[in-house]
């Protein structure tokens, strides 16, 4: 008698002696098919960035805006200070216990420590992925309400091919609306657009896009507004990833919170923030998306923590963190003030900052014993980086 082969367990035979393939191998097909030849490492680095009690330090403030960081404490803007300073950020030792990802400026991609060691190394080594602001920045939007778009898409495929190869594995690309602006749908449509060309091109080279629609603080509207606009931005924004076959497994979002402007008569509790944000969330981001690393625009250090908290306090389909700058590194700052006998007590700051997010991402952030200090708020009207 004729004997059978059985099929493994990912396939089936079907009439013909075609095989079928079980849902786990068809998921994976789709996967690689939809990202090309980096489709399984996409997904991983997403993963591993957006892992439980892990967020994202946002160092990626370019040459003049890491200046006036750097002349709030008294020192001059040059590559010596800021390699100092961004240094004693990536040395920090057990940093990689609550960051998982530290986005880079390009002078910093390619800079070493002092002893010689390259940064994107010291990040490695702390199994923190490397990442790499991409976007050449804002520039006034021709037949806007005064509005502006985001440029960089020339020549992205060779640089992001160029950052691949020096160890970067993720990358960013802000853009922004403004509410007291409009936002006109010209501006809307231009953000989606170039967020979804930008991500396409960065996956197509390695590298998992963030993608950042940021909604600015600015205006004295309420938050049902902030609402309404986040809605409509994020709706266009992934109507526009879907257009160009951007594989929403291998990406992350950087999302404002949904706050009322910052100069409304009324501030909103951390639960009232949490509650308008997830619900924007759930009616516009898909749950294949891995992670949602929320941006601080200008909230104090306590507070962008409070809000994280309080956006964790039940299951969320995604990993809901941070990918904070300033509300990671004003205490740094201001403990360090550029004196190398002060850098062991900035990397404690720097921790205990990076520990109480890490808090929030797990839902136990209590706010317990917080200086007053970070509790200021940080925004700055008409901000630009």
């Amino acid at each position: 008698m004729a004997t059978v082969k059985l099929s493994s367990p990912a396939t089936g035979l079907l009439a013909g002696g075609r095989t079928r393939r079980s849902a786990p191998a068809r998921r994976a097909t789709v996967i690689r098919a939809a990202a090309g030849s980096y489709s399984d490492e996409l997904v991983s680095t997403a993963k591993s960035v957006a892992s439980p009690g892990r967020g994202i330090l946002a160092i990626d403030e370019s040459n003049a805006t890491c200046g006036k960081r750097l002349s709030s404490i008294g020192l001059d803007n040059t590559e010596t200070n800021r390699q100092a300073y961004r240094q004693l950020l990536l040395t920090t030792a057990g940093l990689g216990e609550y960051i998982s990802g530290a986005i880079l400026f390009e002078e910093t991609l390619y800079q070493s420590t002092t002893d010689g060691k390259k940064f994107v190394d010291c990040l490695k080594d702390q199994n923190i992925m490397p990442g790499i602001k991409v976007d050449k920045g804002l520039v006034p939007l021709p037949g806007s309400n005064n509005e502006s778009w985001c440029q960089g898409l020339d020549g992205l495929a060779s640089r992001c091919a160029e950052y691949y190869k020096q160890g970067a594995r993720f990358a960013k690309w802000r853009t922004v609306v403004s509410i007291p602006c409009g936002p006109s749908a010209l501006a809307v449509k231009e953000a989606a657009w170039g967020l979804a060309r930008y991500a396409a091109i960065a996956q197509d080279n390695g590298l998992v896009p963030i993608v950042e629609p940021e909604i600015l603080l600015d205006g004295d509207h309420g938050i049902e507004r902030t609402l309404e606009v986040a809605e409509k931005v994020w709706s266009e924004v992934f109507f526009y990833l879907a257009q160009n076959n951007v594989l929403f497994e291998g990406i992350l979002l950087k999302p404002s919170m949904v706050t009322p402007g910052a100069e409304h008569k009324e501030k909103a509790s951390p639960e009232a923030i949490a509650e308008h944000t997830l619900t924007m969330l759930r009616r516009r981001v898909p749950p294949a998306v891995p992670g949602i690393m929320f941006l601080s625009g200008g909230q104090s250090e306590v507070e962008a923590t409070l809000n994280l908290n309080a956006m964790n306090q039940s299951p969320n389909p995604w990993h809901v963190s941070f990918s904070y700058a300033r509300a990671l590194q004003n205490s740094v700052l201001k403990t360090w003030q550029g004196r190398p006998e002060n850098v062991e007590a900035a990397q404690k700051a720097l921790l205990s900052r990076a520990k109480a997010n890490s808090l929030a991402q797990l839902g136990r952030y209590t706010g317990e014993g917080e200086s007053d200090e970070a509790k200021k708020g940080m925004f700055q009207k008409g901000y630009t980086y």
